[in-house]
């Protein structure tokens, strides 16, 4: 027998068919979801633009270097113009070319041809605006040297589109659409333009609702509605009365197109006098949606003739609104009546004959065609251009007219105008007198500019092309269009708008409140802002002394609600007397204790805000459809007078027809009540603004489920409101801050080699950059970064990219 030990070997377990199966099953599945996991991520990286090494560009005559700072801030610099606005053009399109495209399709009216019939009304909308027809228009205006700037960014641009393509390194939204964005024009820069006057220079809503309001109220109530009111006014209504227009069915859908009736802004300028160092503080915080991605793109341009840093709008370039070597400066909106809807008379025996001064005359026709993804067709579209203008008051149907009348628009926009060259100008300006000059090509939209030079003269400017009306017309209402004497007779002489230099205060600021006054030998505007935020400015100024860049930041965030501090008061006397539920009573404590600070993490704020979003309600719900309240100019101001008027003793016919003061309280009380309940639960004491009141930027794509889960950021509970001066004006019916200053900038003319910025919500429109969305908590809680002119200072810090002539 051996001495080895003898070990009985155990006999091996054989899987069974099922176990085989299933873990086969299984290993397929992994196998399949990591190679769909990297098919994704490689989906969502190759868009990614090239920040460092070398590359070659088709079109450039010298080497350009771009620096991308640790913000993904990128600071371009060339041996020559034509060079600098080609890597301009090529850099922006790298962060943003979904976004610019996006941009010259809706304000060409090209949307339909990549996501389908959903966007053919608002294609047809701005076909019949004729935004592109106005840029093309424009194109004969420029000289020579800024149609070089402008058709070097597009090379620039169409450099970067060529790379996409060879390289298939489209970003994921072209992915999911299933296209590849065209060769960019020129054309298109100036469409853009376009639309930044479309979007900041509106007053037809206003007259149009003027208009329902003489056909479809007393006198008395159309009055009590009224901005401001001459003395002659009831002929003024007279006029306007008696037409065959059907304002509420024309303008049914505006509301999904026309902009925020009020886009508003901060800026101010204080003089040496007044700082710590001696020299001018410059801030600017200007007003528009809250988007993914940012409206504003930040950029740095250097070059032997120019060395200027700032924001842009994407797909446009230069810098709009930041600083040189030399000076700095800032813009709100004017808002003034730069538009017109005229009443025009048709022949009823030729559909495109109209009537002026006692004759028929032709009206162009434009026939476009819209090319609809999904349809083999394309659609249609006409266009009747009257001699005042398109005719919009059927904009979304073929026809332009109703019954035997129509509306067209007049619009300052709509002629050729050359604001890129003022842009060129303004960055390379070193004086009042330099940059002056240059607003003289600013037409659209008229802005107010406050301007600092480092030598410590400060200026304003209310700059832009606007009318001026026969005597005693006020743009309220329509007027006819078929006598000849309610035409323009011609604009403001540029050296008469208003303008302010070095005032004897040391001071000037802006919040698009009242310009003129009864000294201006001409009209501006009917509609202004709400008081509040220039009031809260103007306070802060006058209060503080030896400011810093530091208190400007702080000014810039400030968020006391001075409405609140008026109101709150009046409301809460005219429903002391009311019975009162339980809850609204302690609604009502809530609300005299709170310290009329609008922060996300108090109940004071949205119970003052969600009673005052209940009033219009109460007064108006019943009378006037929504379509037409959805075009009411001015509303918040008009309310509030409406309010103060009633509080005064002297209600008008909207508050005595709902029962008076006291009642109107009391009742938009308890719907704002009701709102907060089924939104935050019935205990008021743990309801807060920052809960209903939430940052959004939404991205295009966002809407779509599940995409909103990769684009759109996290909703973020956010201070302020549209009367703060830290703005953030928010959806009623959602609460989603979508509106507000998503750019900040402040500007120390004491040391111009730095200045203090934030873009919400980042600087990339790629979804998997680290700069997608990775200011969006800075801008919530009121941080800032430093952008650097010294080449030290940016060379030394992010990325380095070289482009090379190819």
């Amino acid at each position: 027998m051996s001495n080895e030990l003898y070990i009985k070997e155990k006999p091996r377990r054989r899987l069974s068919r099922f176990w085989k199966i299933t873990l086969g099953i299984a290993l397929i599945f992994l196998l399949l979801a990591s190679a769909a996991a990297v098919w994704a991520y490689l989906q969502l990286t190759s868009g990614l633009p090239q920040v460092e090494g070398e590359y070659e560009a088709s079109g450039l005559a010298s080497e350009v270097d771009v620096y991308r700072d640790e913000n993904g801030v990128p600071h371009i610099e060339a041996d020559n113009d034509e060079d600098l606005y080609y890597a301009q053009g090529f850099v922006t399109a790298q962060d943003r070319m979904f976004q610019m495209d996006l941009s010259r399709r809706q304000a060409s009216g090209m949307l339909s041809e990549v996501v389908g019939e959903d966007a053919l009304d608002s294609d047809r909308y701005f076909r019949t605006f004729g935004l592109r027809r106005a840029a093309e228009d424009s194109l004969d205006a420029y000289d020579e040297e800024a149609l070089a700037v402008l058709e070097a960014y597009a090379e620039g641009v169409n450099d970067y589109i060529s790379h996409m393509r060879t390289e298939n390194e489209r970003p994921v939204e072209f992915r999911l659409l299933g296209y590849e964005p065209e060769p960019w024009t020129v054309l298109d820069t100036l469409t853009i333009g376009k639309f930044m006057a479309y979007d900041l220079g509106g007053n037809w809503q206003g007259q149009a609702f003027r208009h329902w309001l003489a056909n479809n109220a007393s006198e008395e109530e159309a009055l009590d509605l009224m901005p401001t009111y001459p003395n002659d006014g009831p002929i003024i209504l007279d006029t306007a009365k008696n037409t065959d227009i059907d304002i509420e069915d024309s303008f049914a859908d505006a509301g999904d197109y026309q902009p925020d009736p009020f886009n508003g802004s901060n800026n101010w300028v204080i003089s040496g006098e007044h700082t710590e160092s001696g020299a001018p503080l410059l801030a600017d915080d200007p007003h528009l949606g809250l988007d993914t991605p940012s409206i504003w793109y930040e950029t740095h341009l250097k070059s032997p003739s120019v060395n200027v840093t700032g924001v842009i709008f994407a797909g446009v370039p230069g810098i709009i609104l930041g600083h040189n070597e030399d000076i700095a400066w800032g813009v709100t909106n004017v808002g003034p009546d730069v538009q017109q809807l005229y009443i025009e008379q048709q022949n009823p025996d030729d559909p495109y004959q109209f009537l002026y001064e006692e004759d028929w005359y032709d009206a162009e026709v434009v026939e476009e065609f819209i090319e609809v993804d999904g349809y083999d067709e394309p659609f249609l579209h006409e266009t009747i251009i009257t001699r005042h203008g398109p005719l919009i008051s059927e904009y979304a149907y073929e026809k332009g007219v109703v019954g035997d009348e129509a509306l067209a628009l007049k619009w300052t926009a709509h002629e050729p105008s050359t604001e890129m060259q003022a842009l060129i100008d303004m960055n390379r300006a070193d004086d009042w007198e330099g940059f002056s000059t240059a607003l003289e090509h600013f037409h659209a939209p008229a802005q107010n500019f406050v301007f600092a030079e480092a030598d410590g003269d400060i200026g304003y400017r209310a700059n832009g092309k606007i009318p001026i009306r026969p005597d005693d017309e006020d743009a309220l209402f329509p007027v006819p269009g078929w006598t000849g004497d309610h035409d323009w007779e011609g604009y403001i002489p540029w050296e008469e708008l208003p303008t302010i230099e070095n005032p004897e205060s040391g001071m000037i600021s802006t919040a698009n409140n009242q310009i003129d006054n009864e000294s201006y030998d001409y009209h501006l505007s009917h509609t202004w802002a709400q008081p509040y935020r220039h009031e809260r400015i103007l306070d802060m100024l006058e209060e503080g002394s030896s400011f810093t860049a530091d208190d400007m930041q702080a000014m810039q965030m400030d968020v006391q609600n001075l409405h609140a501090e008026e109101f709150v008061p009046i409301l809460t006397a005219a429903v002391a007397d009311e019975e009162l539920r339980e809850i609204d009573e302690k609604t009502m404590q809530l609300l005299t204790t709170w310290d009329k600070m609008d922060v996300a993490d108090e109940s004071g704020p949205l119970i003052f805000h969600l009673w005052m979003n209940a009033i219009p309600q109460v007064l108006f719900s019943e009378d006037i459809p929504e379509s037409i309240l959805d075009i009411f100019e001015g509303e918040a101001n008009v309310v509030d007078q409406l309010i103060r008027n009633a509080a005064d003793g002297n209600p008008g016919p909207w508050i005595e027809k709902n029962g008076g003061l006291p009642e109107v309280a009391a009742d938009a009380l308890q719907l704002a009540v009701d709102y907060a309940v089924d939104t935050q639960g019935d205990k008021p004491e743990a309801w807060l603004w920052g809960d209903y009141h939430r940052a959004v930027f939404a991205h295009p794509l966002g809407d779509v489920t599940p995409l909103h889960l990769l684009f759109n950021p996290s909703p973020e509970p956010v201070d302020g409101s549209s009367i703060t001066v830290m703005a953030a004006s928010y959806e009623e019916e959602t609460g989603d801050a979508d509106h507000g200053a998503g750019w900040r900038g402040i500007m120390d003319l004491a040391d111009l080699s730095e200045s203090e910025h934030i873009v919400a919500p980042g600087q990339s429109g790629h979804v998997m950059s680290n700069h997608y969305h990775d200011q969006l908590l800075d801008w919530v809680e009121g941080n800032y970064h430093t952008t650097s002119m010294e080449a030290e200072s940016y060379q030394s810090e992010g990325t380095h990219l070289r482009l090379v002539p190819e």
